[in-house]
């Protein structure tokens, strides 16, 4: 089971130009992913697979004059943001054919630098945890972190959030064993009733919760 954990980042100046720039630059090759798949469905042309976009929109665009900065941010968020694209198109091809449970996903639509919300994700060759509490991001630094809590195990994936109000956010992925109920030696059955809240098959009674009764009656 996956568990989701986040915490407050607090990046010095030169951190938040580093990271203002890796937004960029995943925005720009999600956008640029997304407009080659939607030129080639206008034009009749099959769905560009993902191994021909990292070749032409990160490898290759690197060398360009075009999109030479995209090598001052790590490859894994250029990578990954064409990873969530295609996690995009997956939900909304799901959603199309009824696989996807819960609220239907709309197309992928294009990112834009006014958002509301700017994120990178990361992996773990991108990522660590320092022991003195801080947490290294590559190509950024070692950023300040509030500890709210500990992490139950060591996590998988990073996510770095600007929200509208500025202020920065880590957001950690952890895999965890699902919780199990302890194991008895015996089972009883449970009869509700009027005069007791319950009598259990072995003969015991649990009384009504009268502090409810209570409650209600003092509202």
């Amino acid at each position: 089971m996956q568990l989701r954990y986040n915490y407050r980042a607090y990046p010095d100046a030169t951190q938040r130009r580093a990271l203002a720039s890796a937004f960029g630059c995943a925005r720009v090759v999600w956008n640029d992913c997304l407009r080659d798949r939607k030129q080639a469905h206008a034009a009749g042309l099959p769905y560009v697979k993902s191994a021909d976009l990292s070749r032409l929109r990160i490898t290759q665009a690197k060398r360009t004059e075009e999109r030479a900065w995209l090598a001052d941010v790590s490859a894994v968020v250029l990578q990954q943001s064409l990873r969530d694209l295609d996690t995009a198109y997956k939900n909304f091809f799901d959603s199309i054919l009824g696989k996807r449970q819960g609220r239907k996903a709309g197309p992928p639509r294009y990112k834009s630098k006014k958002d509301i919300r700017q994120s990178i994700r990361l992996n773990t060759n991108a990522f660590s945890l320092k022991e003195n509490g801080t947490v290294y991001v590559a190509k950024v630094g070692n950023l300040k972190v509030k500890w709210s809590r500990r992490l139950p195990a060591a996590p998988t994936s990073l996510t770095v959030t600007k929200d509208s109000s500025g202020r920065y956010f880590l957001s950690f992925v952890v895999d965890t064993e699902p919780d199990t109920l302890p194991e008895v030696d015996a089972e009883a059955g449970i009869d509700l009733g009027l005069s007791a809240f319950a009598v259990l098959s072995n003969g015991r009674k649990i009384d009504s919760p009268r502090f409810l009764r209570r409650a209600v009656s003092a509202v």
